[in-house]
């Protein structure tokens, strides 16, 4: 549904935005991948190049359907002797369970769950907070991941809000997460963080990161490499890159009434896409969508409408992402 101006709590938005901001990630237990044909494993099954990686890297990747659609998105982590996969919310078993069925009788893989949580922490202070309690390594670019304090942090750029993952057990996550509150905030939920990530125009598992699209319609490119190999679906997505054959892309839509996820988009009466996030921005006082348009629909000032689930409708302008 879309989100209220009251349903976005003040204090977590400006926390997210200029501050710091601690969001937990519920279901999203880490996978490790052992075995000496690991990287072999999820190389041949996903979009990104992951035989490329070293330890110390980290990368995001895409797991799609014969149709090339997208099935999982997860980040993958290159250790000394394994593979951690931090699976998307709400998709650890699913994922555990799909990749244990993709191994071949000859593989040498392994796939175990470790017993520990995740938080992301994002925010314009992040950095300065993770580096004020010594969290933050010294090679900290994006992908990068370290360990300090026994917890392991993984920078991320791209990926939904700019910060970063940290992977920690029980009560040292606790520790942790109590001291960088201090300054900062714990999100009591994931409204304002889905606030700003609407305003930045990032796609996200379960809204624009589904398998209705391919990577490309979805706003994840970035995350196809062109220097691989065969991989599921790869030779779909490779003619869609060749002969220009992307026919819809991530949109953002300026509102001028409350929409909702779910929801059909028209242009002149004929469909043209669908929202796949809404949100009211505090910062620019209106409502917000993202959306998976058309060609040529999808293109910056562009009139559509959202055909409400009441029937009515609302009027939209496409604007370009991020919106500020």
């Amino acid at each position: 549904m879309g989100v209220a101006m009251t349903e976005v709590n003040e204090r977590e938005y400006n926390a997210i935005r200029d501050g710091t901001a601690i969001l937990p990630l519920a279901d999203a237990s880490p996978l490790i991948v052992r075995g000496a044909d690991r990287f072999d494993f999820l190389h041949r099954m996903t979009t990104n190049d992951i035989n490329s990686l070293r330890p110390g890297q980290s990368m995001v990747t895409v797991l799609t359907t014969p149709a090339a659609r997208i099935r999982f998105v997860f980040t993958v982590v290159c250790r000394e002797d394994d593979l951690l996969v931090l699976p998307s919310q709400g998709e650890s078993q699913t994922l555990a369970s799909h990749l244990r069925s993709q191994i071949f009788f000859m593989d040498q893989v392994e796939i175990a769950t470790l017993g520990a949580g995740r938080w992301r922490v994002v925010g314009a202070g992040a950095e300065s907070a993770l580096s004020g309690y010594g969290y933050l390594g010294e090679n900290a670019s994006d992908g990068a991941w370290w360990v300090a304090d026994s917890a392991l942090f993984v920078r991320q750029d791209g990926y939904e809000l700019s910060g970063y993952e940290m992977v920690a057990p029980g009560e040292l996550a606790e520790r942790i997460v109590d001291k960088l509150t201090r300054g900062g905030v714990l999100l009591s939920d994931s409204a304002a963080y889905e606030a700003r990530r609407v305003e930045l125009g990032r796609p996200a598992p379960g809204h624009e990161l589904v398998e209705a699209y391919t990577p490309l319609e979805a706003g994840l490119a970035w995350a196809c490499s062109d220097r691989k190999g065969c991989y599921t679906g790869q030779e779909i997505i490779a003619r869609q890159v060749t002969y220009d054959k992307v026919t819809k892309g991530l949109a953002g839509l300026d509102c001028d009434d409350t929409v909702a996820e779910g929801e059909a988009v028209q242009v002149d009466g004929k469909p043209a896409g669908m929202v796949t996030s809404a949100a009211y921005s505090p910062s620019l006082g209106k409502q917000l969508a993202l959306a998976v348009l058309q060609r040529p629909h999808n293109a910056p000032g562009t009139v559509v409408s959202v055909m409400r689930m009441d029937g009515s409708a609302v009027r939209a302008t496409v604007a370009p992402l991020p919106f500020q």
